[in-house]
Formats: C-alpha cells, structure tokens, sequence
C-alpha cells in the first residue's frame, strides 16, 4: 500500500493529501530513509512522521483493509 494512502486508513492523518504534502517536503521515512508518496508500505516497516517538534514513529502490520467509519465505534 502507498504511504500516503496507509497514513490516511491508518487514521495517522485525516486526509491522504496532508499526508502526500508531508511526504514530499520530506518529513516521513520509512525504516530510516525519507520517502515519496507512493513508496510502497510492508508488514513490519517503522514508519517516522514528523509534526513541527514532534516525531511519532509506528511499526506497520498486516494489512486487513479499510474499515467504514460506521463500523469503528
């Protein structure tokens, strides 16, 4: 799955476009190394996002799918 569509059903992000800019300016990587977005995600990647001051890192898992919003709660 791309990064950018992965941040956004992983619900990191609200919108994939947030994501896409954020990927092209450079603040996401991916095991280490900054990526574009439509970089490929896999299971057990370490995925790095950085807000301003803040980094939040992840490790991706096996991926079930996009769940709809009304089946979340």
């Amino acid at each position: 799955m791309r990064i950018d569509k992965f941040l956004k059903s992983s619900r990191i992000l609200k919108r994939r476009t947030v994501s896409k800019e954020l990927a092209l300016n450079q603040r996401v990587e991916i095991n280490g190394r900054s990526v574009k977005p439509s970089h490929e995600v896999n299971a057990g990647d370490i995925v790095a996002v950085t807000f301003g001051n803040r980094r939040l890192e992840i490790q991706s898992t096996e991926y079930t799918g996009v769940k709809e919003k009304s089946r979340c709660s």
